[in-house]
C-alpha cells in the first residue's frame, strides 16, 4: 500500500493542533461525503483516506509514532522492542558502533553491525554463527479488512454487535452517529504474526445505504413532506414522519412551494460527542387538486376574478 500523507490528506502542518486537527476533519469529510459525490470513486477514496488521517493524528499515542516513524508507524512498538534488546545485549557485553540513526537507534559505526543485527532480526534471520545459526523470521500478522452494513435507524444509538472474522467472534461497540464510508480500526483483531511478532490489526468499513426517505449530510437528514394546497393557502396542522416518530406540525396560512421547517434535534446523533443530535429539515412540496368537478373549477375561477 501506497504512504499516505496523513497532513497532507487533511491540509495541515505538522505544528497542527488539536483543534485545527479537528476542524480540518470535518472540512475534509464534507467535502468528499458520498452522499454530496454519489457515484465518484475518487471522492470515496479520499473520504476514507480523511478518515483514515483523522484516526491517527487525533490519537496523541498513535500521531507520535507516525510523526517519528513515517510510513512504517504502526511497527513503532516492535522497533523500540527490538531496540531495547539490543541495548540491554550491547550492556552485557555487545560492543558495537557508536552512531546514532533512525528514531534514536544506534545503528553502529563503521562496521554497521548493529544495522544489521537489528533488522536481520526484525525481517528474517540473524548473524552467522552467532549461536544456533540464522533466528527464524518475525512478522506482523496481516491486516484484514471487513464490511459492515448498517441501515439509517442503526446508528441513532451506541449498540453492540458481535461479527464473525475469520472463523473467530469479535464484539465490538458501534458508535452512535458513525458516517457511511467511515473505517474504525480494532488494533490486535487480524492475522496471528509468526515466531511471537504481534497481530495485525482489523479494519471494519461501515456501509450505511441512502434511506428511501430521508437524505443525510453529517448529521443533519433532509426529506420532502407533501403539502395539500388547501392547508399551503389556509394554513392548519399535519403529521410528518421522523426517524424517531410522528411529529405534529402547523402549517402557517400562504406556505410556498420549497418552503423549509427545521426541526431542532430530529437529525442523527453526532458522532462520539454525547447528547449532540443533528436537525431534519423538511421541505414542503405543495400538490395542486387534479381531477376537479364542475363546481371546484367555478370556485377557481371566481377566486381567480377576484
Amino acid at each position: 500500500m501506497a504512504f499516505i500523507d496523513y497532513y497532507k490528506i487533511l491540509g495541515i502542518s505538522k505544528t497542527a493542533t488539536d483543534k485545527e486537527i479537528k476542524s480540518a476533519y470535518r472540512k475534509m469529510a464534507r467535502k468528499h461525503h458520498p452522499d454530496l459525490n454519489p457515484n465518484d470513486a475518487e471522492a470515496e477514496k479520499l473520504f476514507k483516506q480523511v478518515n483514515e488521517a483523522n484516526e491517527v493524528l487525533s490519537d496523541p499515542e498513535k500521531r507520535k509514532k507516525y510523526d517519528k516513524y513515517g510510513e512504517n508507524w504502526q511497527h513503532g512498538e516492535a522497533y523500540e522492542q527490538q531496540a531495547r534488546q539490543q541495548s540491554q545485549q550491547r550492556s552485557y557485553g555487545g560492543g558495537g558502533g557508536s552512531g546514532q540513526g533512525f528514531g534514536g537507534f544506534d545503528f553502529g559505526g563503521s562496521s554497521g553491525g548493529d544495522f544489521s543485527d537489528f533488522f536481520n532480526s526484525m525481517f528474517g534471520g540473524g548473524p552467522a554463527g552467532s549461536g544456533g545459526g540464522r533466528q527464524q523470521a518475525r512478522y506482523r500478522g496481516q491486516d484484514l479488512n471487513a464490511t459492515l452494513s448498517l441501515d439509517l435507524r442503526d446508528i441513532l444509538e451506541s449498540k453492540k454487535q458481535t461479527i464473525t472474522v475469520n472463523g473467530k467472534n469479535i464484539r465490538l461497540t458501534i458508535p452512535a452517529g458513525i458516517e457511511n464510508g467511515q473505517t474504525i480500526k480494532i488494533a490486535g483483531h487480524g492475522g496471528a504474526g509468526s515466531n511471537g511478532a504481534p497481530a495485525g490489526d482489523l479494519y471494519i468499513t461501515f456501509n450505511i445505504p441512502e434511506d428511501a426517505d430521508f437524505k443525510r449530510v453529517g448529521s443533519d437528514l433532509y426529506r420532502n413532506i407533501n403539502l395539500d394546497l388547501y392547508t399551503a393557502v389556509l394554513g392548519g396542522e399535519i403529521t410528518a414522519d421522523t426517524l424517531t416518530g410522528k411529529v405534529k406540525l402547523k402549517v402557517t396560512p400562504g406556505t410556498q412551494m420549497g418552503t423549509k421547517v427545521k426541526l431542532k434535534g430530529k437529525g442523527v446523533p453526532v458522532y462520539k460527542k454525547d447528547g449532540q443530535f443533528g436537525d431534519l429539515y423538511l421541505t414542503y412540496n405543495v400538490q395542486l387538486p387534479t381531477n376537479l368537478n364542475d363546481k371546484q373549477k367555478e370556485l377557481f375561477e371566481e377566486l381567480a376574478k377576484s
